[in-house]
Order: C-alpha cells, then structure tokens, then sequence
C-alpha cells in the first residue's frame, strides 16, 4: 500500500535506518545480557528476590515513564539531537552501572540507563516515519528495525556469557558504550534532523503522574507476589490506580497531552497497542526463566546458555522479516493473529521440561514462541502510525513505545513473580540443619539455594538443590500456561478487529501525506 503522493526513500534513507538500527540492538544487548548476569548478581551483590526484580525492570520502568516526555523534547529540540544525547548518557549510565558497588548503586545506575533509553527508541521510530513516507517502505524499515532488537538480543548473550566467563559480572554493561560511541560519530554525518513545529509544550505533572502510576501499581503487585496479601502492596496499587484516573482525565483536558488517550477509541490502534505491549510481555518474561533454567538447573555456564539461546534469537529474526512479506499478500491483521497463535504451542512444550531433560526442549519451544510473537510485533508498530490520522503519528508512535517498553519491564515483573509466587510455595521440606537465615536465602531464589546448598555438608546440600530446582521448573510451567492464555486473548482479539483494517487510515482523516517536519540541517 503507498500512501497518493508519498515520496519514495532513496539510499540517503536506507543509510540513514543502518544508523537508527544501533540504539535498538542497543537496548536488545542491555537487556538479556543482564538476564545472564542474574545468577552472578545474586552471588556477588547477595539482593534479595524483590531487589533482583527491582535491578533487572526498573530499567523498563523508567524507559516507560519518560519516554512521552522525551519524545515531546525530540519534537521540540530536534529529534537527531535528542537522539544523540541519549547515546551518550546511555554510554556513561553503563559505566555506572559496571562498576556500581553495591545493590542500590546499580538499582540508581539502571534507573538513569532507563531515562537515556527513553531519548532512544521514540527518536529513530519518528525519524523512520518521516523518511520513509511511503507505507511499504515505512513496514520494510520497521521490520529491518525490530530484527535489531533482536540482533541485540542474539549477540548480547553470547559476548556476554564470554565476558561472564572471565571478567565480573559488570563487564556486560560495558557492552553498550561502544554502541553509544558509533552512534555518536555516524549520526551526525548520516542522518538528517526534524522538528516539528507544532509540537505540544512540556507538562511537568502529566510527567510525575505517568511515572508515578507505573511505578506504584508495579511495586504493589510485585510485593503481593514476595509476601502475599496485605497492606502496604493493595495500598501501592490502589494509590497508583487512582494516580492513573486523575493522569487520564488530565490527559483529555489538555490541548497538547503527552499521551492522546483519543486514540484508543480505534479498534486498530487499542487492539495493535495491546497485541505489542502483552507479546512483549510474553516474550521478555518467558526469556528471563529460560535462561535462568539453562544456568541453575541444568548447570550450564554463561557461554553456553547464551549459546542455546541462539535458536530463540534468530528464529524471532526471521519471523520479523518475513512478517511484511506476508502481510502485502493477506493482511496485517492476519498475521498478527496466527503469530500470536503459532507461539501457543511452543509456551506448551516449555510446560513439559523437566530437571533433567535436557536444554533442546526448553529452547525447542521458547524458539517457537520467538517466532510467533515477533512475527506479530513486526508489525504492530505500522499499524499503530498507520491507524492514527497523520497529525497524530507522532504521538501515537510515543504510545506505542510506551507500551513496548512496559511490556518489556511487567514480563519480567510479573511472569518472575508468578515463578517465585510458586517456587516459595514449593520450598517446603527443607533439609534437616538448615539454619533459619539459610533457610530465608534458600527460600527466597533459586541462586539463593545454590549458594546455601554450597554451604552445607553431605547430602543435605545435593537434596536441597534437587528441592529448589524442581521447585523452580514447577513455577516456570505455571509462568508459561499464564502467557498460554495472554496469546490466545490476543490472537482471537487480532483475527476479530483488524481484519481488513490494519495498516489504513481512514480517508475522512487521512491526509495525503505524513505530518510535515521542518529539517534542522544533515
């Protein structure tokens, strides 16, 4: 489909999207190289099972939180400018977080690579909106952008596990300096600067209430998962519920909001937006347990386990790109539908792994699921731009980033919770001379209880590590048929409102061509 009167991307462009693709492999090494780096965390910093969470998603938390307000500072300083700010305050928060000292140190670290990521991914997504006007080009660009991501994430587990091998475990934050530096050099002479000349002002509230909202609800429910029902986490959530009305209703006052929460009135828009928020959730969630079930329960090391990860990796790759290809022949929203359906069946086989079966099952069926799910999210995005009317691609392209990134961070925050929820609630029986302060690390993760096994004599420590292992494989089955029942809801909801309808714009609102950028120079 080609928008009438679209200008079509020439080589400037397609150079110009190899440059944009670095800060999304970027984020796609941060990320699973410190799913790898989790067993050497627990070891060396000793966090507690909340604080681990904290470590590994308040990155995402954040990135949610500031990535409206930064898209806002993009439309009004230039979007290569802000693009290039983040790269290097993404590059300094890395070194912080390689050599922070101590589990509040890295929790802080993280956060500030959370507020530099969120200059990152609504800048090049805008900057691919506005130079590849034409829809076809604009769905090829996406998914060549998405397949980064995914680079990021095959490449990421494997230096990092070599990194893991000989250095300690801040090493992998390292990872994204170099990044960071080419992004530096090459964005200035490769890509072309826009603004846009109406952007919206910048509202401090709608800032503090977005962040706020995410971070309380998330908390609340994290806390209810380590320590059951109680006070403090139903408060969090229902302080962070009510947050999140008065952010809505101060949303839809506002001439220039940060999210146009109008745009959720049409069904293409609302249904793709969910479809990459939860396939994300899915995917990063499921990605967390798997390696951490290549590592402590089947005892392979770093190298390897980002080894066996490859499969997963590169079958979401090729998902990613063939998606475009098949949806010029059918449709977008069918597509949508049966990736999120084909992933079934591979969150089933996980469902059947066992402690001693071996890692081919286990990666067999996450490579499956891989393959589903970005299938679907590679064009997620396109329909998100493309079912808004033009005035409004900008902000919708920051609310479906929005959602990506919180998808990203609950994957990991509640599928791990759910997996601990049921790993404790297995940990009975613990060996006989168990200290009771053993028995809290035992119970509290699965590295706690290899550590705690190391440190006890004779057979107890062999029959505490069989106990928690099992436990762990336990509580990643109930994880898995939990996200079972998030892609058949997805599915269902794809095949049922976008068919025919993902990927167009409506002609009463539809102009000829995309909102209008004002260059700021090469």
């Amino acid at each position: 489909m080609r928008i009438d009167g679209a200008a079509r991307a020439g080589l400037r462009e397609w150079i110009g999207l190899a440059v944009l693709a670095l800060p999304t492999m970027l984020i796609g090494i941060d990320m699973t190289v410190l799913h790898l780096a989790t067993p050497y965390l627990s070891e060396e910093l000793n966090p507690s099972s909340t604080e681990l969470l904290w470590i590994v998603d308040i990155y995402g938390f954040f990135v949610a939180g500031f990535l409206a307000t930064m898209g806002t500072l993009g439309d009004r300083m230039g979007r290569r400018r802000i693009l290039l700010i983040g790269a290097a305050a993404f590059a300094v928060a890395s070194l912080l977080a390689a050599f922070a000292s101590s589990v509040l140190m890295l929790i802080a670290a993280r956060a500030l690579l959370g507020i530099a990521g969120a200059t990152l991914m609504p800048s090049t997504l805008s900057l691919i909106s506005n130079m590849f006007r034409d829809a076809g080009q604009r769905r090829v660009a996406i998914a060549v952008w998405m397949t980064n991501f995914s680079i990021g994430g095959m490449i990421g587990p494997l230096i990092g596990g070599a990194l893991l091998e000989h250095f300690w475990y801040g090493s992998v934050f390292l990872l994204g300096v170099p990044v960071g530096v080419v992004l530096l050099i090459c964005g200035p002479l490769l890509l072309p600067e826009y603004r846009d000349p109406n952007a919206g002002r910048l509202d401090p509230a709608s800032v503090g209430l977005s962040i706020a909202v995410v971070l309380l609800v998330v908390y609340g429910f994290k806390q209810t998962a380590q320590e059951g029902v109680h006070g403090l986490p139903l408060l969090s959530v229902a302080v962070g519920l009510a947050l999140g009305v008065v952010f809505v209703r101060r949303q839809l006052r506002l001439s220039d909001p940060m999210l146009d929460l109008r745009l959720f009135s049409r069904p293409a828009f609302g249904v793709s937006l969910g479809g990459q928020t939860m396939g994300l959730f899915v995917v990063t969630g499921t990605q967390f347990l798997v390696l951490q079930y290549l590592q402590l329960v089947l005892g392979l090391s770093p190298l390897k386990a980002g080894l066996w990860a490859l499969p997963a990796m590169t079958a979401g790759v090729v998902g990613t790109l063939l998606a475009p290809v098949v949806a010029n022949r059918t449709s977008p929203g069918a597509v949508m539908a049966w990736g999120f359906f084909l992933s079934v069946p591979g969150l089933v086989l996980i469902t059947q792994v066992g402690t001693d079966s071996g890692p081919a099952l286990a990666v067999t069926g996450f490579s499956i699921a891989s393959f589903g799910v970005q299938a679907a999210l590679a064009l997620t995005n396109d329909v998100i731009i493309s079912s808004a009317p033009p005035e409004r691609a900008g902000n919708a392209s920051g609310v479906g980033e929005t959602g990506a990134e919180l998808g990203n961070a609950l994957g990991v925050a509640v599928v791990g919770s759910v997996a601990a929820a049921v790993y404790r609630s297995q940990m009975d029986g613990l060996p006989r001379g168990v200290s009771p302060k053993l028995a809290d690390a035992a119970r509290a993760t699965l590295g706690g209880a290899a550590d705690v096994a190391g440190r006890l004599p004779g057979r107890a420590g062999g029959e505490l590590l069989t106990l928690a292992r099992s436990a762990f494989t336990d509580g990643m089955h109930v994880a898995a048929l939990v996200d079972v029942g998030v892609l058949l809801i997805l599915g269902a909801a794809s095949l049922t409102l976008l068919r025919g309808r993902a990927g167009r714009r409506d002609p009463e609102e539809s102009g000829a061509e995309l909102p209008d950028a004002v260059p700021g120079g090469r």
